[in-house]
Protein backbone atom coordinates (compact mmCIF):
# COMPACT_ATOMS: atom_id res chain seq x y z
CA UNK A 1 0.00 0.00 0.00
CA UNK A 2 1.26 3.25 -0.92
CA UNK A 3 2.10 6.15 1.57
CA UNK A 4 -1.31 8.19 0.20
CA UNK A 5 -3.83 5.38 0.56
CA UNK A 6 -2.25 4.70 4.46
CA UNK A 7 -4.75 6.79 5.81
CA UNK A 8 -7.67 4.32 4.82
CA UNK A 9 -6.55 1.16 7.28
CA UNK A 10 -6.57 3.84 10.27
CA UNK A 11 -9.16 5.10 9.45
CA UNK A 12 -11.07 1.36 9.22
CA UNK A 13 -9.71 0.35 12.31
CA UNK A 14 -11.06 3.60 14.02
CA UNK A 15 -14.17 3.16 12.96
CA UNK A 16 -14.14 -0.55 13.45
CA UNK A 17 -13.30 0.89 17.10
CA UNK A 18 -15.84 3.16 17.90
CA UNK A 19 -18.35 0.62 16.66
CA UNK A 20 -18.00 -1.69 19.30
CA UNK A 21 -16.89 1.11 22.25
CA UNK A 22 -20.55 3.01 21.46
CA UNK A 23 -21.87 -1.32 21.51
CA UNK A 24 -20.13 -1.46 24.96
CA UNK A 25 -21.33 2.28 26.14
CA UNK A 26 -24.68 1.56 25.15
CA UNK A 27 -24.68 -1.94 27.44
CA UNK A 28 -23.36 0.52 30.38
CA UNK A 29 -26.12 3.38 29.60
CA UNK A 30 -28.57 1.14 30.92
CA UNK A 31 -26.68 0.53 34.23
CA UNK A 32 -24.98 3.93 35.00
CA UNK A 33 -26.76 6.62 32.77
CA UNK A 34 -25.66 8.51 29.95
CA UNK A 35 -23.35 10.69 31.55
CA UNK A 36 -21.78 8.27 33.36
CA UNK A 37 -20.93 6.12 30.21
CA UNK A 38 -20.61 9.02 27.64
CA UNK A 39 -17.45 9.69 30.41
CA UNK A 40 -16.05 6.03 30.17
CA UNK A 41 -14.39 7.04 26.36
CA UNK A 42 -12.17 10.27 28.35
CA UNK A 43 -11.57 8.91 31.52
CA UNK A 44 -10.75 5.47 30.90
CA UNK A 45 -9.69 5.60 27.66
CA UNK A 46 -6.76 8.24 28.78
CA UNK A 47 -4.86 5.34 30.18
CA UNK A 48 -4.57 3.44 27.54
CA UNK A 49 -3.45 6.52 25.25
CA UNK A 50 -0.33 7.13 27.26
CA UNK A 51 0.23 3.24 27.10
CA UNK A 52 -0.01 3.49 23.21
CA UNK A 53 2.40 6.71 23.21
CA UNK A 54 4.61 4.92 25.31
CA UNK A 55 5.06 2.07 23.14
CA UNK A 56 5.60 4.01 20.39
CA UNK A 57 8.50 5.88 22.03
CA UNK A 58 9.95 2.25 22.93
CA UNK A 59 9.78 1.17 19.39
CA UNK A 60 11.04 3.83 17.53
CA UNK A 61 13.50 4.72 20.27
CA UNK A 62 12.76 8.37 19.52
CA UNK A 63 11.72 10.96 22.15
CA UNK A 64 8.64 12.96 22.52
CA UNK A 65 7.97 15.90 19.94
CA UNK A 66 8.73 19.40 20.98
CA UNK A 67 5.00 21.41 21.59
CA UNK A 68 4.54 24.74 20.39
CA UNK A 69 1.94 27.41 21.46
CA UNK A 70 0.17 26.49 18.12
CA UNK A 71 -0.06 22.76 19.12
CA UNK A 72 -1.59 23.50 22.34
CA UNK A 73 -4.51 26.12 21.12
CA UNK A 74 -5.35 24.21 18.60
CA UNK A 75 -5.51 20.73 20.71
CA UNK A 76 -7.37 22.68 23.34
CA UNK A 77 -10.12 23.59 21.01
CA UNK A 78 -10.49 20.63 19.62
CA UNK A 79 -10.85 19.08 23.28
CA UNK A 80 -13.55 21.12 24.31
CA UNK A 81 -15.50 21.52 20.86
CA UNK A 82 -15.60 17.38 20.86
CA UNK A 83 -17.03 17.60 24.29
CA UNK A 84 -19.43 20.14 23.35
CA UNK A 85 -20.59 18.43 20.45
CA UNK A 86 -20.93 15.34 22.75
CA UNK A 87 -23.34 17.69 25.20
CA UNK A 88 -25.35 18.87 21.95
CA UNK A 89 -25.71 15.29 20.88
CA UNK A 90 -27.40 14.24 23.62
CA UNK A 91 -29.77 17.20 23.85
CA UNK A 92 -31.26 16.74 20.69
CA UNK A 93 -31.03 12.64 21.22
CA UNK A 94 -33.49 13.36 24.37
CA UNK A 95 -35.87 15.58 22.07
CA UNK A 96 -35.90 13.49 18.68
CA UNK A 97 -35.82 9.70 18.12
CA UNK A 98 -32.08 8.42 17.66
CA UNK A 99 -32.01 7.69 13.89
CA UNK A 100 -33.10 11.89 13.07
CA UNK A 101 -30.49 12.80 15.90
CA UNK A 102 -28.10 11.24 14.11
CA UNK A 103 -28.94 12.41 10.43
CA UNK A 104 -28.50 16.07 11.97
CA UNK A 105 -25.27 15.05 14.14
CA UNK A 106 -23.07 13.33 10.62
CA UNK A 107 -23.86 16.32 8.61
CA UNK A 108 -20.48 16.85 10.04
CA UNK A 109 -18.10 15.58 6.55
CA UNK A 110 -19.77 18.82 5.02
CA UNK A 111 -18.95 20.70 7.76
CA UNK A 112 -15.94 19.84 8.33
CA UNK A 113 -15.03 20.15 4.37
CA UNK A 114 -15.88 23.68 4.57
CA UNK A 115 -14.08 24.50 7.90
CA UNK A 116 -10.88 22.47 6.05
CA UNK A 117 -10.83 25.10 3.74
CA UNK A 118 -11.32 28.22 5.89
CA UNK A 119 -8.65 27.06 8.55
CA UNK A 120 -6.39 25.04 7.33
CA UNK A 121 -6.31 25.66 3.69
CA UNK A 122 -7.50 21.68 3.39
CA UNK A 123 -8.75 21.95 -0.56
CA UNK A 124 -10.60 18.81 -1.84
CA UNK A 125 -11.57 17.80 -5.37
CA UNK A 126 -14.20 18.26 -6.98
CA UNK A 127 -15.02 14.45 -6.99
CA UNK A 128 -14.02 14.24 -3.48
CA UNK A 129 -17.07 17.02 -2.59
CA UNK A 130 -19.32 14.94 -4.80
CA UNK A 131 -18.61 11.64 -2.69
CA UNK A 132 -19.25 14.40 0.59
CA UNK A 133 -22.47 14.71 -0.63
CA UNK A 134 -23.22 11.49 -1.68
CA UNK A 135 -22.61 9.85 1.75
CA UNK A 136 -24.16 12.30 3.68
CA UNK A 137 -27.13 11.74 1.67
CA UNK A 138 -27.19 7.86 2.41
CA UNK A 139 -26.33 8.77 6.25
CA UNK A 140 -29.92 10.39 5.90
CA UNK A 141 -31.76 7.92 4.46
CA UNK A 142 -30.48 5.01 6.15
CA UNK A 143 -30.81 6.91 9.99
CA UNK A 144 -34.53 7.96 9.16
CA UNK A 145 -37.39 6.59 8.24
CA UNK A 146 -39.67 7.32 5.24
CA UNK A 147 -41.82 8.99 7.19
CA UNK A 148 -39.97 11.17 9.70
CA UNK A 149 -37.89 12.61 6.84
CA UNK A 150 -39.87 15.51 6.47
CA UNK A 151 -39.48 16.12 10.53
CA UNK A 152 -35.39 16.73 9.58
CA UNK A 153 -36.07 20.24 9.06
CA UNK A 154 -39.76 20.75 10.49
CA UNK A 155 -38.59 22.03 13.84
CA UNK A 156 -36.31 24.88 14.07
CA UNK A 157 -34.55 24.11 17.27
CA UNK A 158 -33.26 20.20 16.91
CA UNK A 159 -32.28 21.16 13.44
CA UNK A 160 -29.73 24.59 14.97
CA UNK A 161 -29.07 21.73 17.97
CA UNK A 162 -28.41 19.18 16.12
CA UNK A 163 -26.39 20.98 12.91
CA UNK A 164 -24.38 22.60 15.54
CA UNK A 165 -23.31 19.32 17.56
CA UNK A 166 -21.99 17.69 14.02
CA UNK A 167 -20.59 21.69 13.68
CA UNK A 168 -18.33 20.99 16.76
CA UNK A 169 -17.56 17.37 16.22
CA UNK A 170 -15.88 18.78 12.62
CA UNK A 171 -14.12 21.81 14.10
CA UNK A 172 -12.98 18.99 16.87
CA UNK A 173 -11.57 17.17 13.44
CA UNK A 174 -9.83 19.82 12.52
CA UNK A 175 -8.85 21.15 15.42
CA UNK A 176 -6.85 17.96 15.84
CA UNK A 177 -5.24 17.95 12.52
CA UNK A 178 -3.82 21.23 13.17
CA UNK A 179 -2.38 20.18 16.06
CA UNK A 180 -0.62 17.51 14.66
CA UNK A 181 0.84 19.50 11.57
CA UNK A 182 1.46 22.31 14.30
CA UNK A 183 4.64 19.97 15.58
CA UNK A 184 7.83 20.61 14.36
CA UNK A 185 9.40 17.16 14.57
CA UNK A 186 8.32 13.38 14.98
CA UNK A 187 6.88 10.79 13.08
CA UNK A 188 3.45 11.08 11.89
CA UNK A 189 1.81 8.20 14.29
CA UNK A 190 4.09 9.80 17.65
CA UNK A 191 2.67 13.29 16.75
CA UNK A 192 -0.87 11.68 16.36
CA UNK A 193 -0.33 9.87 20.07
CA UNK A 194 1.05 13.06 21.49
CA UNK A 195 -2.07 14.92 20.82
CA UNK A 196 -4.58 12.14 21.85
CA UNK A 197 -2.50 12.18 25.20
CA UNK A 198 -2.99 15.87 25.51
CA UNK A 199 -6.84 15.98 24.12
CA UNK A 200 -7.68 13.02 26.84
CA UNK A 201 -5.45 14.43 29.46
CA UNK A 202 -7.29 17.68 29.39
CA UNK A 203 -10.85 16.53 28.24
CA UNK A 204 -10.49 13.94 31.68
CA UNK A 205 -9.15 16.92 33.81
CA UNK A 206 -12.27 19.23 32.53
CA UNK A 207 -15.07 16.23 32.52
CA UNK A 208 -13.15 14.65 36.31
CA UNK A 209 -14.01 18.31 37.25
CA UNK A 210 -17.43 18.81 36.09
CA UNK A 211 -18.51 15.20 37.97
CA UNK A 212 -16.85 15.92 40.82
CA UNK A 213 -19.23 18.96 41.59
CA UNK A 214 -22.29 18.31 39.64
CA UNK A 215 -22.71 14.25 39.79
CA UNK A 216 -20.36 12.33 41.39
CA UNK A 217 -22.64 9.64 40.87
CA UNK A 218 -22.30 8.88 37.45
CA UNK A 219 -18.18 8.63 38.07
CA UNK A 220 -18.36 6.29 40.71
CA UNK A 221 -20.94 4.11 38.46
CA UNK A 222 -18.52 4.18 35.92
CA UNK A 223 -15.98 2.28 38.49
CA UNK A 224 -18.71 0.19 39.81
CA UNK A 225 -18.75 -0.92 36.18
CA UNK A 226 -14.76 -0.73 35.51
CA UNK A 227 -15.00 -4.42 33.58
CA UNK A 228 -17.17 -2.75 31.30
CA UNK A 229 -15.83 0.73 31.76
CA UNK A 230 -11.97 -0.71 30.54
CA UNK A 231 -13.17 -2.30 27.86
CA UNK A 232 -14.90 0.72 26.73
CA UNK A 233 -12.07 2.87 27.57
CA UNK A 234 -9.73 0.36 25.50
CA UNK A 235 -12.01 0.93 22.37
CA UNK A 236 -12.30 4.54 22.77
CA UNK A 237 -8.47 4.94 22.98
CA UNK A 238 -7.89 2.26 19.90
CA UNK A 239 -10.74 4.53 17.80
CA UNK A 240 -9.12 8.19 18.63
CA UNK A 241 -5.90 6.86 18.01
CA UNK A 242 -6.77 5.44 14.34
CA UNK A 243 -8.79 8.76 14.15
CA UNK A 244 -5.81 10.75 15.14
CA UNK A 245 -3.58 9.25 12.41
CA UNK A 246 -5.33 8.85 9.82
CA UNK A 247 -5.76 12.86 10.34
CA UNK A 248 -1.69 13.33 10.32
CA UNK A 249 -1.73 11.53 6.94
CA UNK A 250 -4.95 13.14 4.91
CA UNK A 251 -7.61 16.30 5.43
CA UNK A 252 -9.55 15.53 7.88
CA UNK A 253 -13.03 15.46 5.35
CA UNK A 254 -11.68 12.61 3.84
CA UNK A 255 -11.16 10.50 7.24
CA UNK A 256 -14.89 11.56 8.27
CA UNK A 257 -16.07 10.52 4.83
CA UNK A 258 -14.90 7.80 5.00
CA UNK A 259 -15.48 7.09 9.13
CA UNK A 260 -18.96 6.36 8.07
CA UNK A 261 -18.59 3.03 6.81
CA UNK A 262 -19.34 2.57 10.74
CA UNK A 263 -22.82 2.67 9.62
CA UNK A 264 -23.15 -0.58 7.27
CA UNK A 265 -20.39 -2.20 9.78
CA UNK A 266 -22.96 -1.46 12.76
CA UNK A 267 -25.53 -2.68 10.42
CA UNK A 268 -24.14 -5.98 9.60
CA UNK A 269 -22.89 -6.51 13.68
CA UNK A 270 -26.72 -5.83 14.73
CA UNK A 271 -28.03 -8.21 12.06
CA UNK A 272 -25.65 -11.04 12.96
CA UNK A 273 -27.00 -10.12 16.79
CA UNK A 274 -30.65 -9.73 16.20
CA UNK A 275 -31.31 -11.83 12.72
CA UNK A 276 -33.53 -8.80 11.66
CA UNK A 277 -32.88 -7.70 7.90
CA UNK A 278 -32.24 -4.15 6.74
CA UNK A 279 -35.23 -2.05 6.24
CA UNK A 280 -35.71 -0.90 2.19
CA UNK A 281 -34.27 2.75 3.13
CA UNK A 282 -31.68 1.21 5.09
CA UNK A 283 -30.23 -0.59 1.74
CA UNK A 284 -30.69 2.06 -0.27
CA UNK A 285 -28.51 4.81 2.07
CA UNK A 286 -25.82 2.27 2.65
CA UNK A 287 -25.79 1.52 -0.80
CA UNK A 288 -24.76 4.97 -1.39
CA UNK A 289 -22.40 5.29 1.26
CA UNK A 290 -20.35 2.44 -0.13
CA UNK A 291 -20.86 4.18 -3.60
CA UNK A 292 -19.63 8.07 -2.13
CA UNK A 293 -16.56 6.11 -0.62
CA UNK A 294 -15.63 4.50 -3.79
CA UNK A 295 -16.19 7.96 -5.23
CA UNK A 296 -13.71 9.66 -2.43
CA UNK A 297 -11.39 6.73 -3.13
CA UNK A 298 -11.47 7.39 -6.69
CA UNK A 299 -10.65 11.28 -6.40
CA UNK A 300 -7.98 10.75 -3.68
CA UNK A 301 -6.03 8.48 -6.63
CA UNK A 302 -6.68 10.83 -9.22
Amino acid sequence: MTHAFLWVPFTLVAALGQVLRNGAQAGLTARIGTLGATQVRFVFGFPFAVLFLCAALLVTGARLPALTGAALGWVALGAVAQIAGTALMLVVMQARSFGVAYAYIKTEPVLVALLGVFLLGDMLAPLAWVAIALVTLGVVLASTRPGDIGRLLGEARPVLIGTAGGACFGLSAIAFRGSIDSLPEGGFVLRSLTMLVLSLGLQTLMLGVWLALRDRAAFLGSVREWRTSIGAGFLGALASAGWFIAFSLTNAANVRTLGLVEMPIAALLSRRISGKWLAPHEGFGFALIMGGVALLLAAHSA
